[in-house]
Order: C-alpha cells, then sequence, then structure tokens
C-alpha cells in the first residue's frame, strides 16, 4: 500500500508491477458522493426505532455493504421482523429533517470525465439500489459517461464477495486485471482485490490506515489522473 497524505505527496510502501489499466470501475457513496454520514443516520434511525443498542462500530459495519446482508447477519436484533419490512422502514426515513446534505467527492465527477475524454470504459460497482444510483450519478452530471450500472439488485453476493465488480468487468468485455477499482469501504476493497483488480482506497469514510490492502490510498481524487500504464500512475 501507498498513502497519499496531501495533495501530490505520497507515502508507503512500493507496489507490484501490475498490467496497464483499461477500465476503472468506481463505488458510489463514499466514493463519488459524500452520503455515508447521511446513511449512517439513518441506520441509527432504524436501530433506535427497534430499541437496538449501538455505536459508531456498529454503524460502519453497513458501510460498503448491502443493507439486505447486513439485516441478514443480524436478524436476530430484531425478532419477528421482515427483512424486506425493516429495509422498507429505513427507506422511509430519507426525508428526515436534519440528515446530512449528500455532496460530490472532491475530484470524482472531474476523474470520471478525463477518464470517458480518453476513451476508458467506466462502470458503477454500488451496494445501493438502482433508483438511488441512476439518480444520484444524474446529480452529479456523469450518468451519461458509464457504460454500466451493477447495483446491489444484480448480484446474489454483496461486497465483500467479487461478484459485482466481476459482472461489471464482464459487461465491459476487460479483463479484471486491467481494471482499478474505486473504493472507500473495508468490504469494497475485499471485493476489488478478490476480483483480481488494483485498487485506490479513497480515505472519506475510514482512516486511511484502515485501509492497507488497497494498493494506494488517497484523501480524495483530486490528484489522481488518467491515462494509466499501471498502478504507479495513479498518483501524481
Amino acid at each position: 500500500m501507498r498513502t497519499k497524505t496531501e495533495p501530490g505527496v505520497v507515502t508507503g510502501m512500493g507496489t507490484t508491477a501490475r498490467p496497464p489499466m483499461r477500465a476503472a470501475l468506481f463505488d458510489l457513496d463514499g466514493t463519488l458522493i459524500n452520503s455515508e454520514r447521511r446513511s449512517m443516520a439513518m441506520w441509527s434511525m432504524l436501530l433506535d426505532s427497534h430499541g437496538v443498542v449501538h455505536d459508531e462500530v456498529v454503524l460502519r459495519g453497513f458501510m460498503g455493504r448491502r443493507g439486505r446482508d447486513v439485516l441478514t447477519e443480524s436478524a436476530h436484533l430484531f425478532p419477528g421482523k421482515r427483512i424486506d419490512d425493516l429495509i422498507e422502514e429505513v427507506f422511509s426515513f430519507q426525508d428526515h429533517p436534519g440528515l446530512p446534505d449528500i455532496v460530490p467527492v472532491p475530484g470524482a465527477a472531474e476523474l470520471v470525465r478525463r477518464v470517458s475524454a480518453h476513451g476508458s470504459p467506466i462502470a458503477v460497482v454500488t451496494s445501493a439500489g438502482r433508483d438511488w444510483a441512476e439518480e444520484r450519478l444524474t446529480q452529479v452530471g456523469i450518468r451519461d459517461l458509464l457504460e454500466t450500472i451493477v447495483s446491489a439488485h444484480d448480484v446474489a453476493v454483496g461486497k465483500p464477495d467479487p461478484e459485482g465488480f466481476l459482472l461489471a468487468a464482464a459487461r465491459l468485455s476487460v479483463d479484471p486485471a486491467h481494471c482499478v477499482a474505486f473504493e472507500d469501504s473495508i468490504a469494497g476493497i475485499a471485493a476489488a482485490k478478490a476480483a483480481g483488480m488494483a485498487c485506490v482506497g479513497i480515505a472519506t469514510t475510514h482512516p486511511g490506515t484502515e485501509l492497507a490492502e488497497a494498493d494506494l490510498v488517497v484523501t480524495d481524487l483530486t490528484g489522481v489522473d488518467w491515462p494509466l500504464s499501471s498502478i504507479n500512475d495513479l498518483a501524481v
């Protein structure tokens, strides 16, 4: 892992040589948009409404993963409740007053536009639903630049399983070894690496020290350029 601690500065260990990077695969929440604080507030409301004691560690367990998967694993905390009903309940909090705003991650939209301008294929691989992804990507102004979106409903198993990233690579007709994934979560990085991809960790929702499995860790996407001949070109 290498760590980019401030714009233009890279520190840490070197990386293993990899094939040229031909496609960019982006997570959505926490990677292209800063929405995780909002999501954590909504999950907190759900847990509170059912009297489930929780802290930041519990809430961060939802980051980067499909809510359905986390709730299934935690079903014992909601005796007698259907997972579908719990998901519907958490979505009912979307318009709750006082929720944190959703804003783009610095440099994210600009990077997507540079990748697109170079002619490299782009995918979004998200643990969120398709409607959420379509709306958010349209708001950021990059929806029309994407070749495909792999959402929570497109896979049988969510992150940290690699299924979503492998499906995106197949849709782009690019070998996973020639893909670079951009991820903010531990589960997402694990999924990308299990798919055989290079991975850039974005320290928007986790401290950079927790993203050590990524090939490179950056504070945001302002210092990442394209095209790339290898992961070593990601930091400028």
